[in-house]
């Protein structure tokens, strides 16, 4: 008698990758165990775009770690005008606007951060606050601007607060469209002399962050790489390459 699961003759190589292989089959069709991981890996990466970032938490945790933060939001008004609207994410509202010109800053930043919800306020509330703790501990002689923490916010939206803010540089943290493997991804995106109009051929991005993907001590060394470059070659995007991983340690 044939057994009803006939497993794959790859199914050993699951342990080395978290992509959906070697599912195996029961008659013509999937195994009821890899339906239901499927169904429970759709619904994370569902739940991954709808729920809301805790900002009050997110901006305690940033405090402890000794940053100051300001809370600012897109002028999307709630998540589905966010998902529908792609625009109304890339700007700051009228209220944004109007607290970032009136924030004083001793001097005139070198870089400014700013913490996007995006697509997966998981990814923003596990990993923001541990990356940054990072990478400032390698950007000695750098002048930081608080730590802008906004709602509702596509990638874009960092070069306006960049500018508002008159930073030369513009690193925007934020939760990267979640995958069926990975509902918990950040992302970091830098732009240099950030302005509104800005095109993402004009950007630095590196993916994946997270403990199963990049670690936070390669990101912080891939993102102090490019901050150091972007600022000697005076440009940001395609005419900035990384090439961090031959370098084994630098000192921005």
């Amino acid at each position: 008698m044939k057994p009803l699961i006939v497993q794959n003759p790859w199914h050993q190589l699951r342990k080395f990758t978290p992509a959906r292989i070697a599912l195996g089959r029961s008659g013509n069709s999937m195994p009821t165990q890899a339906v239901l991981e499927f169904g429970l890996a759709h619904a994370r990466a569902r739940d991954a775009v709808h729920i809301p970032l805790d900002c009050e938490t997110l901006i305690a945790q940033l405090k402890l770690g000794g940053f100051d933060a300001v809370a600012v939001q897109s002028a999307a008004t709630d998540r589905s005008q966010y998902l529908h609207r792609p625009d109304l994410g890339r700007q700051l509202n009228e209220a944004a606007r109007t607290s970032l010109r009136k924030l004083v800053l001793p001097v005139k930043p070198d870089v400014v951060f700013m913490i996007g919800d995006g697509l997966s306020s998981g990814a923003v509330a596990s990993h923001a606050a541990p990356l940054l703790k990072e990478v400032s501990s390698k950007l000695g002689g750098w002048a930081m601007a608080p730590i802008i923490v906004a709602e509702q916010a596509r990638v874009a939206l960092g070069d306006e607060v960049g500018q508002l803010l008159g930073a030369e540089v513009v690193v925007v943290l934020i939760g990267e469209r979640p995958g069926l493997s990975s509902p918990n991804s950040l992302g970091i995106y830098l732009t240099y002399a950030p302005q509104p109009g800005r095109s993402d051929a004009e950007r630095n991005c590196i993916s994946n962050v997270r403990p199963e993907g990049l670690s936070y001590s390669k990101a912080a060394h891939k993102l102090c790489y490019l901050l150091t470059a972007a600022r000697r070659l005076r440009l940001s995007g395609i005419g900035l390459k990384d090439e961090s991983d031959l370098i084994p340690s630098i000192s921005p």
